[in-house]
């Protein structure tokens, strides 16, 4: 079929769809479900995607891979809303955002027994019991089920009990019972309907009512205290506590909001997070964090609506009102959409919100540990943003100069690869043609020597130079890189405070300072190459520095030549280590008759050590 029978043949799809709430799906040449989709109007939705240019690249691939159209009615957006989310997960569509959610977390499970128990558990089969959840912070898990345990002496057991069995006196009681955690149900020590009504008051904790069960406990308290009966009042009365503790642990805004779902986003380029929260009596019973990978460029608020109907059909939310961070255009029956400006409510949203920002955070770190590649081209790509770069800074140099006085001047380049040293490709510069303390002349000679001998041998060019300091040498590395040799390179500069800390990124002519935050990763990435490229320079400063002062004070010792000095300078380094070496040290490294010339000088003109004196009087004695 060609393009243009293919075209007629949707046209006549699209125009016999029905203007209803529903879910549409489209298919490839290949009969494959690619993209599944919601409406609250099916031919106006569908239509959307004919009768326009989309920007989106991925969206026009799409569109250009449709060869059919099916559709499914439903009878409210609530329903196509639930219908899309299966549809989803049944056939993974390639051009759906991808829910990345491959774990299992456990819930709590409340079987169908006889005598039932109370569980934790990561399978979801409805036939066990009633489940409450899933819960993704274990601790939450752990400390409803503590709570429950300490409240109601229910069986831990898996004894298959049922009124027969306890007749026919088949099971025996257990240690459970007899540190009274439990009441021998199984005996006929405790009758079903005192058990089921610890299971009901259980359940009433895991839905978040446990303003009702306080209540009861209160007014069963005071009862006993009346009839005189201290003793069980002071369990009841532990009972309370424990509650109340637990309460106020898991409270987090006014006791007023009740049956409240709450969702947030944070978006960046590829993903999504989103996060969920189930508020009943003030507390929060439910809380979930998920991550959906996007395909199409979707909006934060296709992101968030594809959000609610996941968490709402996965905790089987009825609440009647949701609070988002922004107007969202989904109508469910019967539910209200708030977006607070203030008070409890707006707690709720900020609570959310940091919870969906403390998810991206961790899942960053996750990959981090287990790409660290991934976080350095992050950075750069972060630093390509702040400076509007027209690539990522794959290739970064950075050059300092360091000198006392003019004296010794040499400079170093530094070269950065995808945010890490290439050492191999360190270069040290002797300064030439400046005389004197003057940093930009030197700037600009050591950039026109790199640059030309870099273009002389074909090697590519770095991305962006980096200067260790400000305006200043910005503008001698704008002069010979763009105005000597008519290249085209972003320069930046980065300058230090009074503490010699660096604090600012500089860029642009006239230079502006870039606003990055001092505790991000891109500020530490440019903080290392500054210090580094400092450490390269001074270092081979030093190095030179005190080659020439050894060379001067050799330089006065009769026959020792220039290669000698050398051999002594490359072996030990400096004066002061020479002066340290033994006699049998300098033999090995210049022969014992020169050797003996170095330590008379040496022991004559200042003597360091008894050892060399000694030496040098045995010397003196046996010649």
């Amino acid at each position: 079929m060609n393009r243009r029978d293919v075209d007629m043949n949707l046209r006549n799809i699209i125009g016999s769809l029905p203007e209803l709430p529903g879910c549409y799906q489209y298919i490839d040449e290949k009969g494959n479900i690619i993209y599944v989709g919601k409406a609250k109007n099916l031919k106006r939705r569908v239509n959307s995607y004919f009768n326009r240019e989309h920007d989106n690249l991925k969206t026009r691939i799409l569109v250009d891979k449709i060869r059919d159209i099916k559709y499914i009615v439903v009878n409210t957006e609530e329903d196509a809303l639930l219908l899309e989310n299966n549809l989803i997960k049944q056939w993974s569509p390639r051009y759906n955002i991808l829910l990345k959610d491959g774990k299992t977390y456990p819930s709590i499970c409340i079987t169908n027994e006889f005598f039932p128990r109370i569980i934790f558990t990561r399978k979801t089969d409805k036939r066990m019991g009633t489940f409450f959840g899933p819960y993704s912070h274990h601790p939450t898990l752990q400390a409803l089920l503590e709570l429950i345990k300490n409240l109601y002496p229910l069986r831990s057991c898996r004894e298959k009990i049922n009124e027969e069995s306890i007749k026919n006196k088949k099971h025996k009681l257990c240690l459970e019972y007899h540190i009274k955690n439990c009441m021998g149900p199984c005996c006929g020590l405790q009758s079903r309907d005192e058990y089921l009504n610890y299971i009901d008051e259980a359940k009433e904790i895991l839905k978040g009512n446990t303003g009702k069960i306080e209540e009861k406990l209160l007014l069963e308290m005071q009862r006993l205290a009346t009839e005189m009966r201290f003793e069980e009042a002071e369990i009841i009365k532990k009972k309370y506590i424990l509650l109340d503790n637990y309460r106020n642990k898991s409270e987090v805004v006014s006791k007023t909001l009740h049956n409240i779902d709450v969702f947030n986003i944070e978006n960046d380029d590829k993903n999504a997070y989103i996060n969920y929260l189930h508020v009943v009596n003030g507390c929060i019973i439910q809380a979930f964090t998920f991550e959906y990978k996007k395909k199409l460029n979707e909006t934060a608020e296709e992101l968030l609506i594809a959000g609610i109907g996941e968490m709402r059909a996965r905790y089987g939310s009825k609440s009647k009102e949701i609070i988002v961070p922004f107007h969202v255009e989904l109508f469910l029956d019967n539910v209200d959409f708030t977006v607070p400006q203030k008070g409890d409510k707006k707690k709720l949203l900020e609570l959310s919100r940091l919870n969906a920002l403390q998810y991206k955070k961790d899942r960053l770190n996750q990959i981090d540990k287990l790409n660290p590649e991934q976080k350095q081209v992050r950075c750069l790509k972060e630093l390509q943003d702040a400076l509007a770069l027209e690539s990522i800074p794959m290739h970064i140099e950075c050059f300092d100069n360091s000198n006392i006085s003019g004296e010794d001047a040499v400079a170093g380049c530094v070269v950065f690869r995808k945010g890490k040293p290439s050492k191999k490709e360190y270069r040290r510069y002797d300064i030439k043609t400046v005389k004197g303390p003057d940093d930009y002349a030197s700037m600009k000679e050591i950039v026109k020597r790199r640059y030309s001998r870099l273009i002389a041998e074909g090697c590519p060019l770095p991305n962006l130079i980096i200067t260790d300091g400000g305006k200043g040498q910005m503008e001698a590395v704008r002069e010979a890189v763009e105005d000597e040799m008519n290249l085209s390179i972003p320069i930046a500069g980065l300058a230090k405070n009074d503490k010699h800390k660096t604090n600012e990124l500089l860029f642009g002519f006239p230079a502006k300072t870039i606003g990055l935050p001092i505790d991000g990763a891109l500020f530490r990435l440019l903080t290392q190459i500054q210090d580094e490229v400092h450490r390269f320079a001074i270092n081979f400063h030093r190095d030179k520095r005190s080659k020439r002062q050894v060379a001067s004070e050799l330089e006065n010792i009769t026959g020792i030549g220039l290669k000698t000095k050398e051999r002594l300078l490359k072996e030990f380094k400096s004066v002061a280590r020479i002066r340290k070496a033994s006699i049998s040290e300098l033999t090995q490294c210049i022969g014992e008759s020169k050797a003996k010339i170095i330590l008379k000088h040496l022991t004559d003109e200042k003597p360091r050590s008894v050892n060399q004196q000694v030496e040098y009087q045995h010397f003196k004695a046996k010649s």
